[in-house]
């Protein structure tokens, strides 16, 4: 037995892009950087992102705790048992991308927008909002994983300037749907995954994100696999100091089709362990995601319009087992 085929491909397949001025508020030093990032969100849905604007010592704070999280033993990271917010530890076994998969071989903890019972959306029971669910150790980790949180998903609003740009629109186009997102932070842990599991043993199977953008860090083990145009899986080498961008299904779908939600996968073939923390940087729930709102004849759209919170929740319920009935 063997692991699932992949092709190497040169680093540039899939491009790094410095994104440090995005940072600006010149409309035309904005419109370029969108540029080449459009490019390579319709070209193949993935790019790198350099000079990203999230300190490394931020980065490597959460990488310490996510290990030292991870370590533990599974009677106490159950003590944070997922709940129905989508916060909280997720075991080998409880997540499986398509039907018919076999179980991911992970474990994740997810975490979110930090708010309190009397916050409104949480009041009026808005899907997935509401307070964390903190594990109590590492006592570290709640400070390193939130300080990540916020770094990225400032990350990713200057991201979306960019995207916003490149598609004609103002460079807050976006802003205002992601000002109190349903942004989810996970850190990942994938065990060594041995060959004789065989090749339809994925540290995550075939699949695509659900939401807006995901930003990912991963250490430098490797396993992150990518669909080319062409059908072949390829790699998608670890590079020191980027992040991994990734285009979701609900932006595929505000941008009419135009941006690829691309297929992807883990195999962890390292025989070490491997480690990623990624965000799912998707905006408010009640935000209707409506291809019309990016198209000059608005008669060409493909898609119908849908909120945010609507189509998370559809495939959360599909994807995960605490959400299905089962233990």
């Amino acid at each position: 037995m063997a692991y699932a085929k992949v092709n190497t491909i040169s680093r540039d397949d899939i491009p790094v892009i410095d994104v440090a001025a995005l940072a600006s508020d010149d409309p035309a030093v904005i419109a370029e950087t969108g540029k080449a990032m459009r490019e390579a969100a319709e070209r193949i849905g993935f790019f790198y992102i350099s000079n990203h604007g999230v300190p490394q010592e931020i980065v490597d704070g959460a990488f310490a705790a996510s290990k030292a999280f991870f370590a533990q033993d599974e009677a106490t990271k159950r003590t944070a048992q997922i709940n129905d917010r989508h916060r909280g530890f997720l075991a080998v076994g409880q997540a499986k991308m398509y039907a018919g998969a076999k179980i991911d071989l992970k474990e994740s903890f997810l975490w979110g927008l930090e708010l309190d019972a009397k916050d409104p959306d949480v009041a009026a029971g808005k899907p997935l909002m509401g307070p964390n669910n903190w594990p109590t150790a590492p006592a570290h980790l709640r400070q390193a994983f939130y300080d990540y949180y916020l770094g990225i998903c400032a990350c990713g609003q200057r991201l979306l300037k960019g995207l916003a740009s490149s598609l004609g629109r103002d460079p807050k186009f976006f802003e205002s749907a992601f000002n109190k997102p349903l942004a989810r932070g996970s850190a990942i842990y994938y065990p060594p995954q041995p060959p004789d599991m065989g090749e339809l043993q994925f540290g995550v199977a075939p699949h695509t994100d659900y939401g807006g953008l995901t930003l990912l860090a991963q250490d430098m083990v490797g396993g992150l696999q990518v669909l080319a145009a062409d059908g072949r899986w390829v790699t998608a080498h670890p590079i020191p100091g980027t992040l991994v961008i990734n285009v979701g299904d609900l932006m595929h779908r505000w941008t009419n089709g135009r941006f690829s939600s691309n297929p992807h996968r883990v195999v962890n073939a390292s025989g070490r362990e491997r480690y990623s923390i990624a965000v799912f940087f998707d905006p408010h729930p009640d935000t209707v995601v409506d291809p019309r709102d990016l198209l000059d004849d608005k008669d060409q759209a493909k898609y119908p319009a849908i909120t945010c919170g609507e189509y998370i929740v559809q495939r959360f319920d599909k994807a995960f087992k605490y959400r299905q009935g089962a233990s």
